[in-house]
């Protein structure tokens, strides 16, 4: 049976999801079969595995970090907002339902032999399992029925290492707080600290790190700078969102829908010299870009609705009209058409009138379709023409079903896709700026293609050796062997 050890934070962005892949890298580095595990995972980036099975990006991420096939035991529950108050909750890869906060908070613990099966099948079959909590574990008013952080501790008799976040401040409260709030049974857990995020001379703050294992009696096991790391991060809390983009010669402009989903669909883009990729939210934001991307959501109705009332609808016709190109990406291709209909209350009931850009219309069913797809893309004309018969490795996840034929739907100017992943071959991405740069008559020739795949993991081994560097590492070895 596999050892273990959990990554807990004092909130949530702390980095508990980088520090846990970082683990996992250094564990497949050093000979360990390892796999990464989260009971319950809240967010809208997700995955379709090769089995047909909805898991969590964070986990996918921290899977490739491992050098494993993505599974969906390593994150049996996922939680995916579908308003303020209620999630759509799927348990081991499928739709267990949609419910209020209150109502799944009552019955979670109903999860737990769901969640101790899950993660019984990957210790079998590893040597260590590196476990990742949620938010943080001195959330006292949900503490009763937890079952993604201490509750998950104790499941797994797991040591913890709990991570601070220096780079939002007060992270000697926060670390000190979160001990003082936790039961004397929990406080044995945790084994170890991380100030995490630092920017600085760690020398300035060694007295700190003094003075905080004299209060929690806890050693700080490592202070881990700032790394700039190309790694996808949760949807919630990207800064991708936010980021000023640099001048480029293809000015891309992606939708920020209030629920949007799978924005990782779109960061092979950014990687590529010549694109600047924008994520906005307003008209007046939007400029006169050379794409508008309308992203995956999970409330297509609602979040169609808010573009309606703020002005962007219009100002995508008006990019139209302009014969410029839109392509819309699983809820932002249903918004496209003329119409959404939800007879089962998937969203919000009723129907919605759609953009009317592309002759289709689109129904919510029942079941959700989760398929893995691959191949090449159809035969498409216009602006776009340039991604004929490109090829494609990604996935498909929506509930509603739309009367059309093939893998990319075209209208003039207008395209669109269930296809998740769709520039995650680098041919098809380069393709794309390519034919954006040869309509504003650029030479496209300069555009090169970026293995996604081998960047990847070149960055998971920069965040190892940045860990290594960091994290007293032997300690962290005793801490794995000792357990609880």
């Amino acid at each position: 049976m596999a050892k273990s050890i959990m990554i807990q934070g004092t909130a949530s962005n702390a980095g508990k999801s980088l520090i846990a892949a970082g683990l996992c890298r250094i564990f497949r580095q050093d000979g360990y079969r390892v796999a990464p595990f989260k009971s319950q995972n809240m967010a809208l980036n997700s995955y379709i595995t090769k089995d047909g099975l909805e898991m969590g990006r964070a986990q996918v991420m921290q899977a490739e970090a491992a050098m494993l096939e993505p599974d969906v035991a390593m994150n049996p529950i996922l939680l995916k907002p579908t308003s303020d108050q209620g999630s759509q909750v799927i348990v081991n890869g499928e739709v267990r339902g949609t419910m209020r906060a209150a109502d799944y908070y009552r019955y979670k613990p109903q999860l737990i032999p769901d969640i101790q099966k899950a993660y019984q099948s990957l210790a079998a079959n590893n040597d260590i399992i590196v476990i990742e909590g949620a938010g943080s574990p001195a959330e006292i008013n949900l503490k009763e029925n937890d079952i993604v952080n201490m509750g998950m501790a104790k499941i797994a008799q797991a040591p913890v290492l709990l991570v601070g976040d220096i780079d939002r401040g007060g992270v000697f409260a926060g670390l000190a707080g979160t001990m003082l709030l936790l039961d004397e049974d929990e406080k044995k857990m945790v084994k170890g600290t991380i100030i995490n995020k630092f920017r600085g001379d760690v020398k300035i703050l060694e007295p700190g790190l003094a003075m905080l294992e004299g209060i929690i009696h806890i050693p700080v096991l490592g202070v881990v700078p700032y790394m700039h790391l190309d790694v996808d991060d949760e949807d919630s809390l990207t800064e991708r969102f936010t980021r000023q983009n640099r001048a480029a010669a293809v000015d891309i402009a992606v939708i920020r829908l209030p629920r949007i989903s799978n924005f990782t669909d779109f960061n092979p883009l950014e990687y590529l010299e010549e694109v600047s990729v924008r994520y906005v939210a307003s008209p007046g934001q939007l400029g006169n870009p050379d794409l508008i991307i309308l992203p995956g959501t999970k409330n297509t109705m609602d979040d169609l609705l808010w573009m309606r009332q703020n002005g962007l609808e219009a100002a995508i016709h008006k990019h139209v009209a302009a014969k410029k190109p839109v392509l819309g990406i699983c809820g932002g291709f249903q918004m496209l058409g003329r119409a959404i209909r939800d007879p089962m209350g998937a969203e919000r009931g009723g129907e919605v009138g759609g953009m009317g850009l592309l002759p289709m219309e689109t129904e919510f069913a029942e079941k959700k379709t989760r398929i893995r797809a691959e191949g090449v893309l159809d035969r498409v004309d216009g602006l776009l023409a340039g991604l004929s018969g490109q090829p494609y490795d990604g996935y498909e996840i929506h509930m509603g079903l739309s009367n059309t034929n093939g893998n990319l739907v075209h209208c003039k100017n207008v395209y669109g896709t269930y296809l998740h992943g769709l520039f995650d071959r680098p041919e098809t991405a380069q393709a794309l700026v390519r034919a954006l740069m040869e309509a504003k008559g650029l030479d496209p020739a300069p555009v090169k293609a970026l293995d996604m795949a081998a960047y990847k993991q070149k960055q998971y081994d920069l965040l190892a050796d940045g860990l290594r560097r960091s994290l007293d590492m032997e300690a962290v070895y005793k801490i794995v062997e000792a357990g609880l």
